[in-house]
């Protein structure tokens, strides 16, 4: 599924959010929004899911304004958003009922993403009884059981451990070249960004607005990101970060924080 952006800007009463942005993210496109707190990348997500609309302009999923949320774009948030009251086997198969398919259909559908997950053996548990990283694991299957044709990603992992973050990355992107979703991940973990995207955009300070595009292609990656050090520092930049001894800031890094006109 297309995504389109035209001259989009939202604004929460006087307090401007983002700034005429425009983009077109592909079919099967997995794209990375980075940037500061605050700046509105969450915004876009919740435009693209219709959870919100926007002040000005347009979003379009294949040509067709989004105006209400639907099943075929799934949101995943932070937070793992699982029922408590529920087994994990229950979380993934909700999915299914809710779009009025039966209840047998619908488990032997999880039964089979909670082992894609490696979570066979745990159907009958709570969230409450496994970890966190079992807790998202759980989160995306139940994403992926329905097939979405776009797939929105909150800082996904952000609640996690490093070793554990970087392990459900690796899932992650398994299971989104077997699938082929459209992927939009809102993520402040850089490395996250470039070993999972095909292109990154990064984001001002409020109102947001692109400062930089990195095109990265749809290439095999892994977690040693050497080959893409030139760019990991460029981005780091741009979001002020210091990546060498000199600590006065530079005017991109006065940029990403706000301090230029």
């Amino acid at each position: 599924m297309k995504l389109h952006f035209e001259r989009v800007s939202k604004s929460f009463g006087d307090l401007n959010v983002i700034d005429r942005f425009d983009n077109t993210i592909a079919d099967g496109e997995i794209v990375a929004l980075v940037g500061p707190s605050g700046c509105g990348k969450s915004t876009l997500l919740h435009m693209v899911a219709g959870l919100e609309q926007a002040t000005h302009g347009r979003v379009q999923a294949d040509d067709q304004d989004i105006e209400r949320p639907s099943p075929k774009r799934t949101l995943v948030f932070q937070e793992h958003a699982l029922y408590p009251w529920m087994t994990l086997l229950e979380n993934v198969a909700v999915a299914l009922e809710f779009q009025g398919q039966p209840a047998e259909h619908a488990r032997n559908e999880a039964s089979i993403w909670l082992e894609r997950v490696k979570l066979a053996g745990f159907e009958g548990y709570y969230p409450h009884q496994v970890s966190g990283g079992m807790r998202q694991r759980c989160a995306l299957a139940r994403a992926f059981i329905a097939r979405p044709q776009v797939l929105l990603l909150d800082e996904p992992f952000g609640a996690l451990d490093a070793l554990t973050r970087m392990t459900l990355q690796s899932v992650l992107k398994d299971l989104i070249e077997q699938e082929r979703p459209t992927v939009v991940l809102v993520t402040h973990d850089v490395d996250e960004a470039l070993y999972l995207a095909d292109r990154v955009l990064v984001f001002s300070q409020r109102p947001a607005r692109v400062m930089r595009e990195v095109t990265l292609g749809h290439i095999p990656k892994t977690h040693d990101l050497t080959a893409f050090a030139d760019v990991r520092r460029e981005v780091l930049t741009l979001l002020g970060i210091d990546t060498d001894t000199d600590t006065t800031p530079s005017a991109t890094q006065r940029e990403a924080q706000g301090e230029t006109s």
